[in-house]
């Protein structure tokens, strides 16, 4: 049978199909689109029973119950985040849906810190002054970050790959969770309450899932707390930063410096080429504006290690599906159990 992914990219393409050749060696055939998954994109799934999904897909009631009359029985995410997925209204439909729960922590955090350095050092600001050979230093001006505090708010694997760079730095670990994580106390981690987190951290860095008590778990008042030195990082989604919250900090003059790789509303721009048109949401364009504001476009994840592993999982939980199999991956499980395939 023919199985049909959406949203690939083109360097995910060709470790998806390896994965795929892998795991099933000719049994099946993989179709890749670039095209993301919507309302007007759901009618290409017809007759496909497995569709593998991405995280800037919409996977609404509506596209859900399109999707099951057209064939598909099972939603394959290449995602640890599954927030843009109706779980009620897959398991009301009828569909079988599984995620990635693990790839490397790794690629996320390190990139994290990638932002981190770039706002603190100005590097970006630096490398586009040298691009026209003007080789001044001023307004470059960062600071160590050695001695100072990091706030690892999220302290599950990527958050803890964070924190032991962060000890690398020489830094002071301030962490917040719901529950506190042996390596990050063996690191020197001290777990505080979240006000005093932001109150004291001289680094911020998120990283917890998007969920309905985490939705602007950095708000107004989290802002507030924070010094007006402060840098603030988020790769993890964007749903857990109030933006207006945020655009009002900066227009205070406040805040150090900020990396973003996620956006709450990046669905329908991130991944896409919006260079020949203009940018009408105009809360990402005001934040382009600030220049301590630096904006990826959900590229953490984004190594060959990480992305293979992702592959690999995918379809892992696929060949599941055809078994009957469920695992720790299964978000919702198929209502009837199968023989092998």
């Amino acid at each position: 049978m023919e199985i049909v992914a959406y949203g690939v990219l083109a360097d995910e393409q060709p470790l998806l199909q390896d994965a795929f050749d892998r795991e099933f060696g000719g049994r099946h055939e993989l179709r890749c689109l670039g095209l993301f998954l919507n309302r007007d994109t759901a009618p290409i799934a017809a007759g496909h029973e497995v569709v593998l999904s991405s995280v800037n897909d919409t996977l609404d009631a509506d596209v859900l119950r399109a999707l099951a009359k057209g064939g598909t029985r099972m939603i394959a995410q290449r995602a640890t985040g599954y927030n843009n997925i109706d779980l009620a209204a897959a398991e009301e439909s009828g569909l079988t849906v599984a995620r990635v729960s693990f790839y490397s922590p790794y690629s996320v955090a390190e990139f994290a810190w990638a932002l981190a350095l770039a706002v603190d050092r100005r590097v970006v600001r630096a490398a586009h002054r040298t691009r026209e050979f003007d080789f001044r230093l001023d307004g470059l001006i960062g600071r160590d970050l050695h001695g100072r505090t990091a706030g690892v708010v999220g302290t599950g694997k990527i958050g803890t790959a964070f924190a032991r760079i962060a000890h690398g730095f020489g830094m002071r670990l301030l962490g917040w969770d719901v529950a506190e994580n042996p390596d990050c106390l063996a690191l020197g981690m001290q777990y505080v309450e979240r006000e005093r987190l932001f109150a004291e951290a001289d680094l911020v860095s998120l990283h917890v899932p998007l969920l309905p008590d985490t939705h602007h778990l950095v708000d107004a008042r989290a802002l507030a707390l924070m010094k007006d030195d402060a840098i603030l990082v988020n790769s993890s989604r964007g749903g857990l930063l109030d933006t207006d919250a945020l655009l009002e900090t900066l227009r205070a003059g406040r805040l150090s410096g900020v990396g973003l790789d996620v956006y709450e509303e990046e669905a329908g721009v991130f991944f896409l080429d919006k260079s020949l048109e203009v940018m009408t949401d105009e809360r990402l364009a005001r934040l382009m504006t600030f220049n301590n504001v630096l904006v990826t476009s959900h590229q953490a994840y984004f190594t060959r290690d990480a992305v293979g592993q992702i592959a690999a999982t995918t379809v892992g939980n696929v060949a599941d599906h055809f078994a009957g199999r469920t695992s720790d991956n299964t978000l919702v499980p198929r209502r009837e159990t199968g023989t092998g395939r």
